[in-house]
């Protein structure tokens, strides 16, 4: 496959964005129809709850080995599965600057070479839209993306995410919106481990040889997030696959996550979250919509915030699937998960979607409609959050 259109004049669109920023900067701070895929995790950043610890010992895991380094063991039995089965508990100074770095791109779960193009509602594939730099600092123009990192029996991994409105915690919420698959295999595995969020994840755009010798605050200006329960679709946990698969168009998740170090909220940390609309006007009557995230597979290394402005079109995976949105991208792998925007009719951008599948070659990105499916498994995860 290959791909995708011209840039659209979407000022309106990157300035929205923009606006979304507030002027605290990091140094401010010290410190689907089938029912959702919910899971919790411990609450207390210095030792495994006893649920947690509970939830470990019933699969054959002792937890201080589990913290001490037993999380690799990925054997069959020992990689948990179910939706109520998540752990994921903090293990402090496990995400180092240089194992951020070194984290790679899920790129099996961005290869679309399995996608049945002709089937259902398509539309002609897109030209290829050019992905262009994030401005700097990012906490000014893009305060609410950052990084995903977790690990998996391929090694440390990661994906794009965002930081998004909690109705039930307004102002305070510790709420991220990324893809399925960057936390959970799908059909043929289980839930993805030591997953944390970097918010505006190497601020200031440096360069690898710049950050050679990097201070943790310049790659994580405001810390690493951990989750502590995580939502996904029962389809993707049914359907997904290695290249989407059925469950593309139910590849998304919603983070609930707690500091590494200190206690304030996420969004009071970075100044701002995006509302998420699940009801987006139909495809025709969206002008632009923005994917933003950090590309980490070639030409890109994951380093820089990259985002991406077109006029969607509809992409289908499968006749009994819902149609999915598709932009020209030049995105590749780890821009997963990362979130796309639209203006809607009161004019306020909101998260509509989020990187699932693009092609082999790259060029453009799919994401999935957010409707009731997706609306459910937020909103389970918002009433579970306002009880904390």
């Amino acid at each position: 496959m290959r791909s995708i259109r011209p840039l659209l004049a979407a000022t309106g669109l990157v300035a929205a964005l923009a606006l979304t920023a507030t002027a605290c900067g990091p140094s401010e701070d010290n410190a689907a129809d089938k029912p959702a895929a919910d899971s919790a995790g411990g609450k207390d950043s210095g030792s495994l709850s006893d649920g947690l610890a509970d939830t470990l010992k019933k699969h054959g895991v002792d937890p201080e080995k589990w913290k001490n380094g037993e999380w690799k063991n990925w054997d069959k039995d020992k990689w948990l599965r179910e939706a109520k089965d998540f752990v994921n508990p903090v293990i402090e100074g496990l995400w180092q600057p240089d194992r951020m770095k070194s984290a790679k791109d899920p790129a099996k779960t961005t290869a679309a070479g399995d996608l049945s193009g002709d089937q259902g509602v398509t539309d002609p594939e897109p030209a290829p839209v050019e992905a262009e730099r994030e401005k700097t600092p990012y906490h000014d123009y893009a305060a609410p993306v950052g990084k995903v990192f977790f690990d998996s029996p391929e090694g440390a991994m990661v994906c794009s995410g965002t930081v998004v409105k909690d109705p039930e915690n307004p102002g305070r919420s510790n709420l991220v919106w990324t893809a399925g698959h960057c936390v959970h295999a799908g059909s043929k595995g289980g839930w993805y481990r030591n997953i944390v969020f970097v918010p505006a994840y190497n601020d200031k755009g440096k360069s690898a040889a710049a950050l050679k010798n990097a201070q943790p605050q310049e790659i994580a200006p405001y810390g690493a997030y951990w989750a502590d329960w995580t939502t996904t679709s029962g389809e993707w946990l049914a359907d997904g696959g290695p290249t989407g698969g059925e469950g593309a168009p139910y590849d998304y998740a919603v983070l609930h996550v707690k500091p590494e170090k200190g206690s304030k909220s996420l969004e009071e940390t970075v100044g701002n979250a995006l509302p998420v609309d699940f009801d987006a006007p139909e495809i025709s009557k969206i002008s632009a919509m923005g994917a933003w995230g950090y590309p980490a597979a070639p030409p890109y290394n994951g380093l820089i915030m990259h985002k991406c402005v077109d006029r969607p079109g509809r992409l289908s995976v499968s006749p009994s699937t819902p149609t999915m949105y598709r932009i020209g991208c030049t995105m590749t792998g780890g821009s997963s998960g990362g979130g796309w925007f639209s203006e809607g009719s009161d004019g306020k951008l909101a998260l509509v979607s989020n990187t699932s599948i693009g092609p082999v070659t790259s060029g453009w990105l799919a994401g999935p409609h957010l409707g009731k499916g997706a609306q459910d498994v937020f909103t389970a995860m918002s009433k579970k959050s306002g009880s904390q």
